[in-house]
């Protein structure tokens, strides 16, 4: 693969699968041995898919889920000017949501898979995570600080549905007052409205809600398995009637397709009820530029596609992506207009305020066994 961009062999054999993000599946940047497809058995399948009648037919890949038998589940993170949070908590790793864009895809490759469609197909679950919480919860060590559930992967991706394991988590958060956020961009958020309730009423719980785009079409490719913009909105509003306050996070923002949208995403956040507003610019690490770029070759007019990435390259020195350029906002004329809209457009509507930190006033460790702890906080 070249520094900007894929190579025949990182091509899936039968093209991008149905309604997922990637359209390549990488090698492992930690591996030093990689199997590659000859671009002449890539010929003779695509010659035996015509013969099929199987051209222009998307291939279904099925998602694995595979056992994390971790020993702890508070994982502590360090701080920087874009990541305003000390501690997470992440019951999956990899997400079905798909998103393209997503930086979380490089941290597969820390577990010996790709960041391509390995990461949205072969997820790995910790079931254990709600009684290794609160175990840690009723460590004496702890503290009740914040907690983000999960600053990389999404808790509401499909797979929850059928394991419950954040639910589990937000259980044993809202027992013993310990305050937590998220950011998704699921409506299955809504089915732990309860929780959630339970939490915000005493100070201690925050949903964010991601927004992108607010064009449907856009969001179906950039974000396949994702709920649509309009499923997100009526999200905000769910959740603001039922007391909780609601962030809206427009990340990424990506120059020459999305940056535009700002002024109107920011309108209907405010309108659906949500209280603060951010942005974070695209995010092209390590592989994740091969996919981006294919992802553009394959999804968007060739002369945007064309503007996308200069613009891109603009704002990060010449190059796809340098984390020492302002890794959250990126430099030149076009960041600072980004910049400038979102603070003209973020204070017309009311979004420019400071979050109100999260509160552990309420905080009681938890419970082991039916014993209950010598000194209660």
């Amino acid at each position: 693969m070249s520094a900007d961009g894929p190579t025949y062999q990182d091509a899936l054999v039968h093209g991008p699968a149905h309604r997922r993000g990637a359209g390549l599946n990488p090698g492992n940047r930690f591996e030093s041995v990689r199997l590659h497809v000859l671009g002449e058995e890539l010929d003779r399948r695509m010659i035996e898919r015509e013969a099929a009648g199987c051209a222009g037919t998307l291939e279904r890949v099925e998602r694995q889920v595979f056992r994390d038998r971790t020993e702890t589940i508070i994982n502590h993170v360090a701080r920087s000017s874009d990541v305003p949070f000390d501690w997470t908590v992440n019951p999956y790793r990899g997400c079905e949501h798909g998103c393209v864009y997503c930086y979380a895809r490089t941290y597969h490759e820390f577990i010996g898979l790709s960041c391509g469609l390995d990461f949205e197909t072969k997820l790995v679950a910790k079931p254990d995570a709600a009684e290794l919480l609160r175990r840690e919860l009723a460590s004496p060590r702890w503290k009740p600080e914040p907690i983000v559930m999960s600053a990389s992967t999404d808790i509401y991706q499909p797979i929850e549905h059928e394991m419950r394991i954040s639910r589990q988590c937000l259980e044993v958060m809202a027992e013993c007052g310990q305050p937590v956020s998220t950011m998704t961009k699921s409506a299955m958020v809504l089915r732990d409205i309860d929780l959630w309730q339970t939490l915000a009423s005493i100070g201690a719980g925050r949903v964010g809600i991601t927004l992108v785009t607010l064009d449907p079409d856009l969001a179906r490719t950039l974000e396949p398995r994702a709920t649509n913009p309009a499923g997100r909105l009526r999200t905000i509003r769910e959740l603001t009637k039922a007391g909780i306050p609601v962030t809206v996070n427009i990340a990424p923002v990506i120059p020459g397709l999305t940056d535009t949208e700002i002024p109107a995403i920011l309108e209907a956040a405010a309108d659906a009820g949500a209280v603060a507003a951010s942005w974070i610019l695209l995010r092209l690490p390590y592989q994740l530029k091969a996919l981006f770029l294919e992802w553009l070759q394959r999804c968007v007019h060739p002369d945007r596609a064309r503007r996308v990435e200069s613009l891109i390259r603009q704002m990060r020195g010449g190059k796809l992506y340098d984390a020492t350029v302002a890794r959250g906002r990126g430099q030149g004329p076009i960041a600072e207009q980004i910049a400038q809209a979102f603070k003209v457009f973020a204070k017309r509507y009311r979004l420019d305020r400071e979050w109100t930190p999260l509160s552990g006033a309420h905080f009681r460790r938890p419970v082991l066994d039916g014993q209950l702890p010598l000194f209660d906080s």
